[in-house]
């Protein structure tokens, strides 16, 4: 059951009132609200439990853009159309080429749809009585009426959305303005931008905050009216993969948490690659955290399946038809499979479709289920996997030998996928389980890597992961400068006015991997000079 969205409708109405008041000032502007009957409204657990209901569907709007910055401007995906010159195909091309500025319109959405969440998420936490104060969490009394054990539960689901939220922020963005209470207008034009080390501080306090407070039950114990929520291990998770992203990563405390988790969660692997994106097996044991849709109700379905969906394809692949977004490149495409082995990788069909009666056929087909009125799919969005867990432990644990346990972590991935018996090949290109020793094993630290990263890019592909696993492991200028003279002939030397190669790669550097502050924001601040990040 989907019940967190079922409350939801009466949170609507609260941030509808936040809206109408909002449109025009500072994203920071928190503290709008002049309506008395919404002023009042955070006052007990049930009224607060449908607050924090609307802040996990809070959650979806970021999701409408995120792929731009995290999928297309990664080897995984490119735009259908190179020479279109309708306006969002042209900002899309741009953030492809990592020539996008300050003014993008996308980039300002996103930033803009991810600090009214925080804001959202702000208010529960003042209502629960929870500061941030001198790179501390606080916890004073209440304004709420609540038991403490409620207190607790509700305490560690918002840390942990504000935290993923600016984990988020602080990779796309660098350092951001960190926002941890309601603020009125003259207070908000005084924040500035905090340091990379100061938004990582909060992220962590809030996660081991979150790891604390939030429910422990094991997968098996949770019950239905709970699923979809943040828990103690979806906390543990995502805190791990931020120690391991850190300027200077505490890999030790990654696989403390990382092995707390599959030893003690219940949470494991599908059976079936498939099985774990069914809509009829959604939140299933795979699944440590998900940002949740439902068909058939207004503005909480998702619209993935036909924004990805082919292009001019009419209602013979969706109804509504669709959008031909985050088109999968050719590399994508063909990484799955390889002519040195004759297995199948069964998460290829999951993962990408085609359309016949295309010229432009491929699409992503990992968040698609039929629809009945358009941008109105069940799907939910995962964010964490028991997969990314097992990974990411391998990563933390980082290279022990071909017969280590970090090469049985990726063989247990693989393994799911459809890997059979050990195959000479070449581990780079061929799809098998690596043996572990002699032709085709991983045989160095430098191996090792590669082996993560290409196995990351297929188990996650399009889940918005690509460009950060890049960035974490400082692959992200090369792997795209190679991916730009790969596919130079059959896509990107057909820009007109034609870009040469020599351009396409030096548009790329590690300045250009984060994204600018959006214009808007640093315009709108009459107070302080807000620093726009390096090569903008």
């Amino acid at each position: 059951m989907k019940q967190i969205r079922k409350i939801s409708a009466r949170f609507i109405i609260v941030v509808s009132l936040v809206s109408a008041v909002t449109s025009c000032k500072k994203v920071v502007d928190v503290d709008p609200i002049s309506n008395e009957a919404v002023k009042n409204y955070y006052k007990n657990y049930k009224e607060v439990s449908v607050a924090l209901a609307g802040c996990y569907n809070g959650m979806q709007e970021p999701l409408i853009n995120e792929w731009q910055f995290t999928e297309l401007r990664s080897d995984n995906a490119r735009q259908r159309s190179v020479n279109s010159t309708t306006n969002v195909n042209m900002e899309l091309n741009v953030l492809n080429l990592y020539t996008a500025g300050p003014s993008h319109q996308q980039i300002y959405n996103y930033w803009l749809a991810v600090y009214k969440n925080i804001r959202n998420v702000n208010y529960v936490l003042r209502s629960l009585g929870v500061t941030y104060q001198g790179g501390q969490l606080v916890f004073g009394t209440p304004t709420a009426t609540v038991t403490d054990a409620q207190r607790d539960e509700l305490v560690g689901q918002a840390l942990f959305i504000r935290a993923y939220h600016y984990f988020n922020l602080v990779r796309l963005y660098g350092g951001v303005f960190i926002v941890t209470e309601p603020l009125e207008a003259a207070q908000a034009r005084k924040v500035n931008r905090s340091s990379v080390n100061d938004c990582y501080n909060l992220i962590v306090k809030d996660l081991e905050a979150a790891v604390a407070k939030a429910s422990a039950k094991p997968f098996g114990q949770i019950t239905s009216t709970d699923l979809g929520r943040a828990n103690a291990w979806s906390a543990k998770a995502l805190l791990a993969k931020v120690y391991l992203t850190l300027p200077t990563p505490r890999a030790a405390d990654a696989l403390t948490l990382l092995n707390d988790v599959i030893a003690n969660s219940g949470y494991g692997l599908e059976n079936s690659f498939a099985r774990v994106f069914a809509i009829n097996n959604e939140m299933n044991k795979e699944i440590l955290f998900a940002v949740r849709y439902k068909a058939g109700l207004v503005g909480l379905g998702n619209p993935m399946a036909n924004m990805f969906a082919p292009a001019s394809s009419g209602d013979a692949i969706i109804n509504g038809d669709g959008g031909g977004f985050n088109y999968p490149t050719t590399s994508i495409n063909t990484a799955f499979t390889t002519s040195a082995t004759s297995f199948s990788d069964a998460r290829k069909d999951v993962t990408i479709a085609a359309y016949s009666n295309s010229t432009t056929p491929l699409y992503v087909n990992k968040f698609f289920s039929k629809v009945v009125v358009a941008n109105d799919a069940e799907n939910d969005f995962t964010v964490l996997r028991f997969s990314d867990v097992l990974l990411l432990k391998a990563e933390s644990q980082g290279y022990d030998g071909a017969a280590g346990s970090s090469v049985g972590l990726i063989n247990q991935v693989r393994e799911r996928a459809g890997a059979g018996n050990y195959i000479t090949g070449n581990f780079t290109s061929a799809f098998y389980k690596y043996p572990a020793s002699g032709t085709g094993s991983i045989a160095s630290a430098a191996d090792f890597q590669t082996a993560i990263l290409k196995e990351r890019r297929l188990e996650f592909a399009f889940e918005n992961q690509r460009l950060f696993d890049l960035m974490r492991f400082g692959q992200a200028v090369t792997n795209m400068q190679n991916h730009y003279a790969t596919e130079y002939s059959a896509y990107y030397s057909r820009f007109n006015p034609t870009i040469p190669l020599a351009t396409l790669q030096a548009n790329i550097n590690n300045d250009k991997l984060l994204l600018p502050i959006p214009q808007r924001e640093i315009d709108t601040n009459t107070d302080i000079k807000i620093p726009q990040n390096p090569g903008y």
